[in-house]
């Protein structure tokens, strides 16, 4: 997914726990999706930043290097400035992107 399209708000707001409830009819089972899908995001933004950071890679230490590299502080700052996970996985939650099921309620 294309993380910097995402409508997802930059800085923490208060959230209805009401509404997050529902949506699966449990404040907790909300939270956990919320949470897991969180945990995907990360973990894509973060091997994502990887391959883009080790093209910078430079196996011999020069400290020259270090203040030339401006290409690799820009990414780095990109990168920071995206919202938190959590957010983004709220934002999709709340528009109803994200597949989860349930396999204790299925089974009933």
């Amino acid at each position: 997914m294309d993380y910097k399209k995402t409508k997802a708000a930059i800085t923490t707001v208060p959230r209805d726990l009401n509404e997050l409830e529902a949506f699966t009819g449990n404040i907790y089972e909300s939270l956990m999706v919320i949470a897991k899908r969180a945990n995907q995001i990360n973990a894509e933004l973060k091997e994502e930043l990887n391959t883009k950071l080790q093209e910078f890679a430079s196996f011999s230490d020069n400290l020259e290097e270090v203040f030339e590299n401006r290409e690799q502080i820009e990414i780095s700052r990109y990168y920071e400035k995206l919202p938190k996970p959590t957010l983004i996985a709220y934002e999709e939650f709340k528009e109803g992107q994200i597949y989860y099921r349930n396999p204790a309620k299925e089974k009933k």
